[in-house]
């Protein structure tokens, strides 16, 4: 009985990491113009990524910073950074050990949308998690 209740509780632990995973999968956090404040609708996707992290214990994470193409490379680096440690700061105040996040900044580099106007640029003021 105590071998059924370990696997039981093993198999709603995987079914729960799976469900934190498809829900946090390929999101992420976009920013305002020049700015690195996280919008208060994007704190549930951090609390998702705190509660995958919490169950799965030996996975860190790479926080990558971006911005759109306006601004010289060094700021728009600069402005990545602040973006990536945002989100680490976020994660860390649900709780995240900061020696599991890994902040690193593209500036401008690898857009999703190559576009030239607003609704490309916003696409590309962002933060992603990496597992």
């Amino acid at each position: 009985a105590k071998r059924a209740a370990a696997e039981k509780a093993a198999a709603e632990l995987e079914a729960k990491k799976a469900e934190l995973k498809a829900m946090i999968d390929g999101k992420v956090i976009h920013f305002d113009f020049d700015r690195s404040e996280i919008d208060s609708a994007d704190y549930q996707l951090i609390k998702a990524n705190a509660d995958y992290l919490s169950l799965e214990t030996n996975a860190s994470l790479t926080i990558k910073g971006y911005c759109d193409e306006r601004g010289t490379r060094e700021y728009n680096l600069a402005l990545g950074e602040r973006r990536a440690q945002a989100v680490q700061n976020a994660l860390i105040a649900e709780g995240v050990s900061p020696s599991r996040i890994t902040v690193i900044s593209f500036g401008e580099d690898n857009p999703v949308d190559d576009g030239h106007n607003e609704n490309a640029w916003a696409k590309n003021r962002r933060a992603e998690f990496s597992y």
